[in-house]
């Protein structure tokens, strides 16, 4: 086992001497005459504990454990005053300034053994500890990154699901979520948006995207694969995907809601996978709704049309007129652009339309790469 590194700092050749005696036969001993180099060798040479005079010339013992503690790396390294300065007063600023321990002078061999043992296993253990902490940390983050990519997989499949029923939405999952988040993150330093969109909710609302026609799985074959257009009726019955949606959702919700409190209390946080639930509970139900009213399921205006779906509702919209259907065929991405242009105020929300400006080169783009075969 290899012995601990102790300093010794002391202008006074015997008195550096004595202690280096004492110490050598247990430990590997360095010495400094002077503040300024004994801070220049604990850059190079990590001590384990250092033993530091305080009334010394130039720079004293209380300046150079200010440095110590001042230096990220250093503040670790148990700091004992040994000095001839005795007094109650002395000792109380000494160990307020972070010193561990306070040895007057005449020193005596065994009281120096036993608190020099003493810091060195509370430092060992300290070291153990974070060390410990640190395998922990690290293990707890691997477990984060394995339940997120857990969660996105699921939610992926799940949403898959209900796209893989409609024949003509090809990669209209993976467009529309990066339409959404391109749109948020040219909002993120708007003042009137900031609140809403902070990375956390941003993150959440680009996961829950995927979600928004999950109701789409409680639609009839006949309506949802008919080849053409469809009447009226059908139309009626295709628009129930949004309510279905949310109401799915919200039983998920409310499914797990009871069994988390049960586990971790009713005042803890919501955790983050609830929170992207919710948001993909009102972006499934309302990002059909428009901005004058005129949407569907419940005709909600303005600003009560909440953010996540109109971020949605525009790039949805956005995506399904650059897509070939049965029925009609591809808007060109400039054919669309003037389009979404000409609805702010009426289908869309302006901030968003003007937001969509910015980035429209952006969805062009992500229209050419994800284009559907």
């Amino acid at each position: 086992m290899s012995k601990s590194t102790l300093l010794i700092v002391d202008d006074e050749p015997l008195n550096l001497a004595v202690l280096a005696r004492l110490l050598n036969p247990h430990y590997r001993v360095l010495g400094a005459r002077s503040g300024a180099s004994a801070l220049e060798l604990v850059q190079h040479t990590r001590p384990d504990l250092i033993l530091l005079d305080v009334m010394m010339p130039g720079m004293d013992g209380h300046a150079v454990l200010r440095r110590l503690q001042a230096d990220v790396h250093a503040r670790t390294i148990p700091v004992i005053f040994v000095t001839a300065l005795g007094s109650e007063d002395d000792e109380e600023h000494g160990l307020a300034l972070g010193a561990v321990d306070y040895i007057t002078k005449p020193v005596k061999p065994a009281v120096v053994l036993a608190r020099v043992r003493t810091h060195l296993e509370l430092k060992s253990a300290r070291d153990r500890l974070r060390d410990h902490n640190a395998d922990l940390e690290r293990e707890l983050a691997q477990r984060m990154r394995e339940t997120l990519l857990t969660q996105d997989l699921t939610l992926s499949m799940v949403a898959g699901l209900a796209e893989t029923r409609d024949n003509d939405t090809g990669n209209h999952i993976l467009r529309t979520r990066l339409y959404v988040e391109a749109l948020a993150r040219q909002l993120q330093d708007d003042p009137a948006f900031a609140p809403e969109l902070d990375e956390g909710a941003l993150r959440c609302i680009v996961k829950a995207a995927p979600l928004h026609d999950i109701g789409k799985i409680g639609i009839p074959d006949h309506i949802l694969l008919k080849p053409g257009r469809l009447t009226p009726d059908e139309f009626e019955t295709m628009k129930t995907h949004a309510r279905l949606g949310g109401e799915a959702i919200t039983h998920a919700i409310l499914q797990v809601l009871p069994q988390y409190r049960s586990v971790s209390g009713d005042g803890a946080d919501t955790p983050e996978v609830l929170r992207f639930l919710e948001i993909g509970r009102v972006i499934a139900t309302h990002h059909h709704e428009r901005w004058d009213g005129s949407g569907y399921p419940d005709g909600l205006a303005g600003t009560a049309i909440p953010l996540p779906a109109r971020l949605m509702a525009l790039a949805d919209v956005f995506d399904a007129l650059t897509m070939r259907r049965v029925y009609k065929r591809a808007w060109s991405t400039a054919e669309a652009t003037s389009h979404i242009l000409g609805e702010s105020g009426r289908h869309f929300d302006p901030a968003i339309v003007t937001a969509f400006a910015r980035v429209q080169d952006q969805f062009a783009a992500i229209a050419v790469r994800l284009a559907d075969d």
